[in-house]
């Protein structure tokens, strides 16, 4: 009967303490009321009723129904928790991912594209409140998806990027400008841009510092992320006879001033992943530096249980009452 019980008026378990007191003023009671008679002997007066010796038995009533009494007044209830969230601060993210010949480099494996495409997909679904967008560039850029809450969507999107669906080169600017359009009629209050490249600027009629400047005016911030390691990489160089290309060592270079002036003047942050596990703790990190509220709301349904207590005390109050009055009436 306790099971998933909680107490509202919990203080009423302390007159308990009452109920030792009663057994020991019932004792004292007896004994005042028991008559000493001294004889010869008993033989006369022999009983073999053993209903003198139930008599505490109604005392023990007693004691159970004042014990049910204080169980009801501490009200017992079970309890009905529901909750319900809602999301009081969305952020509109848009991902602008370079897709140029370089993003094929095998310092991180796979190589470039791949293990970032793996990682961004991860992040897509550790942001179920937030709308995400897509934005592919190489020598220019475009829209793969819109910012959407779909993350079916942008997930399928995301596996579908790929190198030569552009002409080839790194327009950072470009990539950037894309996404402030994107962006710009947002109604979000926060709007991010996390644009990663593993090169430096050198196509596009959009300069990096006014695509910056738009990203200001629309009071959007910009997490950028070179990628690449230190020193030289595998890398693409050239076609094979079959249309495959043909790898070797090049030079890893990245504007990384370029890109620290993008996210310093914008409020964003500027990271450098040179391997796999850098790249994943980069997203992670700003998986945490950008939070969605969320209110979360508790419905409590009570439903009381003192009922069946006091219908049990006076259960045994009348049991108590009925056996006093016809079994026991000649004994008290």
């Amino acid at each position: 009967m306790l099971e998933n019980i909680s107490f509202a008026n919990p203080d009423f378990f302390w007159l308990f303490l009452l109920l030792p007191l009663a057994i020991l003023w019932y004792i004292f009671k007896r004994k005042e009321e028991t008559a000493a008679l001294k004889i010869a002997t008993v033989k006369s007066f022999q009983h073999k009723s053993f209903l003198p010796k139930l008599k505490p038995g109604l005392f023990i009533l007693r004691l159970l129904a004042l014990s049910a009494i204080i169980v009801a007044m501490a009200r017992p209830q079970t309890e009905d928790i529901s909750t319900r969230t809602k999301t009081t601060r969305g952020i509109d993210i848009v991902m602008a991912i370079d897709v140029s010949s370089s993003m094929l480099a095998r310092d991180l494996k796979p190589n470039r594209l791949s293990a970032l495409k793996e990682v961004a997909a991860d992040f897509i679904k550790k942001r179920p409140n937030d709308r995400i967008g897509l934005v592919a560039y190489a020598g220019e850029g475009y829209t793969k998806t819109p910012v959407t809450t779909d993350k079916n969507i942008v997930l399928n999107a995301l596996r579908e990027i790929t190198y030569g669906q552009l002409e080839d080169g790194t327009a950072i600017g470009m990539g950037l400008a894309t996404s402030v359009n994107r962006l710009k009629e947002s109604k979000a209050k926060s709007k991010i841009i996390i644009l990663l490249t593993d090169g430096v600027n050198n196509s596009g009629f959009i300069e990096p510092q006014t695509a910056a400047d738009l990203a200001i005016e629309f009071d959007i911030k910009t997490y950028t992320i070179g990628l690449g390691t230190n020193g030289n990489a595998l890398s693409p160089i050239a076609y094979n006879a079959d249309g495959s290309f043909r790898y070797g060592m090049r030079q890893v270079e990245i504007d990384e001033d370029l890109l620290k002036s993008i996210s310093d003047v914008t409020g964003g942050k500027y990271f450098r992943a040179t391997d796999n596990e850098t790249l994943e703790e980069i997203y992670d990190e700003i998986n945490k530096l950008e939070k969605t509220d969320i209110e979360e709301f508790k419905y409590y349904r009570y439903e009381e249980k003192f009922r069946p207590w006091i219908l049990i005390a006076g259960a045994l109050l009348l049991l108590e009452w009925i056996l006093r009055n016809t079994l026991f009436r000649s004994f008290i």
